[in-house]
């Protein structure tokens, strides 16, 4: 059963309507060529029969007029369909207004010429005129069904004329031929604004599902950003970074062209979340990410990895001297002073870089080789530039060779230890001595400490050897006069892992050695990194009853913050000052204040690296007690170190 309409249904939001307008325009446009082609061969049709026995002007050059407008209709509606998709909502609705008027004109116009053409001619040609204005509207209703307006206006224009004039005829027959075309047209608007009313539902589901999917995108798009966009710095996230250089590679490999990927490192930043919160930190990245940012252009592309821990792309890279250039530009920006309400910091950015195809033929190999470059920065310049070269694939390979014989060796059998002494120069005797680890391997023959050691910090492998490492000096110190202590370094690996921290512990409850014989030596560098973890590392190991000592002080990461915050027992002035001096006033002046610093602190202060009587004098004149250094001992076996003792 059809129903009447809802008012509502013809009311349509703003956007919805413009949907509706749009697509009526698009389906009238296609049917709308038809409409003039039933007009104009009915038309001419009549005009034909009627040409005879109606005045000349009626019969042939008014249906001409007639049929030359429709054709010149036709041509303009053809060119708007081809300009449909540049033409703007308001132009579209204006278009079909206009179309509006010109229909219920044009549907005036051929009722007025097919009533007039009535009178004229015998009962069949009547007949005619009759059957044309009725299939003729009917035909134009049909083509009219996108446009409900345009159609209702239409058959009220049309069927009520032709209603009213032949029922006035009196005649049976046109009387009910005009009852009938009365009762079609009743039912063709039932079912044209049954179809309307489909269509438009049509067009704003249509619309609606548009709209959604045009949501969604936005959506997708958004979250696409999102997972690629580093939040606090605003700069392209790790994901991102690695996805560009993933796509830079492959056009650069198809180019033959040469780009660089390039790491940076923010030097001192530990610190600034140690000394002033993580909310400082945030603030200073947020400096660093708006710093790079303006250092980016259409050559170089920034990225946060992670941390203090930044990314560039470098495209079209000639020579080397081009990258040190952008690097000390970074670098240089990098150094000025990050300042907010209460403080100010200082830091420097170190940077390496990796340019392909010299330095690698994979994404992977290039990003690897650059944290290698930007390591050997940090190591040999710190704040400064480095670009890849085959001496670090040398080093590389020297690295990957003691990695893989550290990983295979028998650490109780390879390893030994060597002790140094650090004596008390008052008293002229030793106090304790440092165990300095040895490794003698099968395949690669005698390895440097600062080499292997290393290497087992950058392999994670670091644990492994400082338990073995750790078992030797307690089974040494088991064998030993009871009185005697020893040191024994610690890594950055060690302290930062509670895991690590626990296993020590168990370690030296299991040698039944006292705690107290043994003393931990960690760098200063190794509390900064994780300066939280250190410090509950170092606590433990001080409710244990284990002495803690600061090895390398001096070196600048630390703070009196810090030493403050820290179990320590010891201080350990770091070897870099004693070098001259006997001759370097400023090194006498630091010396001098570290050695109050203990005193006040109540911690006992050992000069390591002390190779001359002369530098031993002088330590001696500005307070210092205790000495380490090859003036007072080499380190060898302890058996034979003993016997020296």
């Amino acid at each position: 059963m059809i129903r009447p309409q809802d008012p509502a249904s013809f009311r349509t939001h703003p956007a919805e309507q413009a949907a509706l307008s749009r697509s009526q325009f698009d389906a009238f446009s296609r049917q709308l060529p038809l409409l003039y082609v039933i007009l104009v061969i009915n038309s001419l049709a009549v005009a034909v029969t009627h040409a005879a026995i109606a005045p000349a002007w009626l019969s042939i050059w008014l249906p001409a007029a007639m049929c030359t407008a429709c054709a010149i209709r036709l041509v303009v509606w053809v060119r708007r369909r081809q300009r449909l998709a540049s033409l703007t909502d308001e132009e579209v609705a204006a278009r079909l207004k206009t179309t509006v008027r010109l229909i219920a004109l044009l549907g005036a116009a051929f009722t007025g010429w097919g009533l007039m053409l009535f009178p004229y001619g015998d009962p069949y040609a009547r007949a005619h005129v009759a059957f044309y204005m009725s299939i003729t509207v009917i035909g134009c209703i049909f083509c009219l069904m996108h446009m409900r307006k345009a159609a209702l206006l239409l058959t009220a224009i049309v069927i009520v004329p032709f209603s009213l004039f032949f029922s006035l005829t009196h005649n049976a027959v046109l009387v009910a031929i005009a009852i009938n075309m009365l009762l079609v047209a009743v039912a063709m608007i039932l079912v044209l604004l049954t179809y309307y009313r489909d269509f438009a539902n049509l067009v704003a589901s249509k619309h609606a599902l548009q709209a959604k999917q045009a949501e969604l995108q936005r959506l997708s798009d958004e979250n696409s950003r999102l997972a690629n966009l580093d939040n606090l710095t605003g700069l392209p996230n790790r994901r991102r970074f690695l996805a560009d250089l993933d796509a830079l590679f492959q056009t650069a490999q198809a180019q033959h062209a040469r780009f660089a990927v390039g790491v940076i490192d923010l030097d001192g930043f530990k610190q600034v979340n140690d000394l002033y919160g993580h909310g400082a930190g945030d603030r200073v990245l947020e400096e660093v990410g708006r710093r790079l940012l303006d250092r980016s252009g259409p050559r170089i592309r920034l990225a946060r990895l992670g941390g203090d821990e930044f990314g560039l792309l470098v495209t079209d890279v000639r020579e080397p001297q081009d990258l040190r250039d952008i690097g000390a530009a970074i670098c240089e920006t990098l150094r000025a002073p990050y300042a907010w309400p209460g403080a100010t910091a200082r830091l420097s950015g170190s940077l390496g870089f990796a340019i392909y195809p010299d330095a690698g033929v994979s994404p992977a190999q290039l990003f690897e080789r650059a944290d290698y470059a930007l390591y050997f920065a940090k190591e040999h310049r710190r704040g400064g530039t480095t670009i890849f070269s085959a001496e670090h694939e040398k080093q590389i390979r020297e690295l990957g060779q003691v990695e893989q014989a550290l990983r295979q060796a028998d650490l109780e059998h390879e390893m030994t230890l060597h002790f140094q002494p650090i004596v008390d120069v008052v008293r002229d005797r030793v106090v304790s001595y440092e165990a300095l680890a040895r490794w003698n391997s099968p395949t690669l023959g005698s390895v440097a400490p600062s080499l292997f050691i290393k290497v087992a910090e950058r392999s994670d492998f670091i644990h492994a050897v400082t338990v073995a490492l750790l078992r030797k000096v307690l089974a040494t110190m088991h064998q030993s006069d009871p009185a005697v202590r020893v040191a024994f370094n610690l890594s950055a690996r060690d302290i930062g892992s509670a895991e690590a921290v626990a296993n020590i512990t168990d370690v030296i409850r299991e040698s039944g050695i006292e705690p107290s014989r043994l003393t931990f030596e960690v760098t200063e560098t190794a509390v900064i990194q994780d300066f939280e973890q250190a410090s509950a590392s170092l606590h433990a190991f001080k409710r244990l009853g284990v002495h803690i000592s600061l090895d390398d002080f001096g070196t600048g990461y630390s703070s009196l913050t810090c030493i403050h915050r820290l179990p320590l027992d010891k201080i350990k002035i770091d070897r870099g000052f004693l070098d001259r001096i006997d001759a370097d006033g400023a090194a006498q002046d630091i010396v001098r204040s570290i050695v109050e610093l203990c005193r006040s602190l109540e911690l006992i202060c050992v000069a390591e690296g002390v190779q001359t009587q002369a530098q031993a004098k002088v330590l001696r004149g500005l307070g210092c007690t205790a000495m380490q250094g090859f003036y007072f001992g080499m380190p060898m076996p302890f058996d034979e170190q003993a016997l020296v003792a």
